[in-house]
């Protein structure tokens, strides 16, 4: 979760996919973009801001950016794929 730590995750291939707020800044938003391009790594824009997408995952704080490392039971992936 957070910009750092999902390019980090992008840049050693351990992301699966990439969820970015609507509202993320357009320069972070572009370098994830570039990056997850170049891995072949899928991008879902969560529909709402920083401010909602931090609330849905459980935190009191904004969350611009967040990768998935390991989708569990859910399915995220199948979400990534239709995008």
């Amino acid at each position: 979760m957070g910009f750092k730590q999902s390019l980090k995750a992008v840049k050693a291939g351990e992301a699966k996919a990439v969820v970015i707020a609507e509202n993320t800044p357009p320069e972070m938003r572009r370098k994830l973009e570039y990056y997850a391009k170049l891995a072949g790594i899928p991008i879902i824009v969560f529909k709402g801001t920083r401010t909602d997408m931090g609330l849905v995952i459980g935190r009191r704080h904004g969350v611009s950016v967040l990768a998935v490392i390991d989708e569990g039971s859910s399915r995220i992936l199948e979400q990534a794929e239709e995008a």
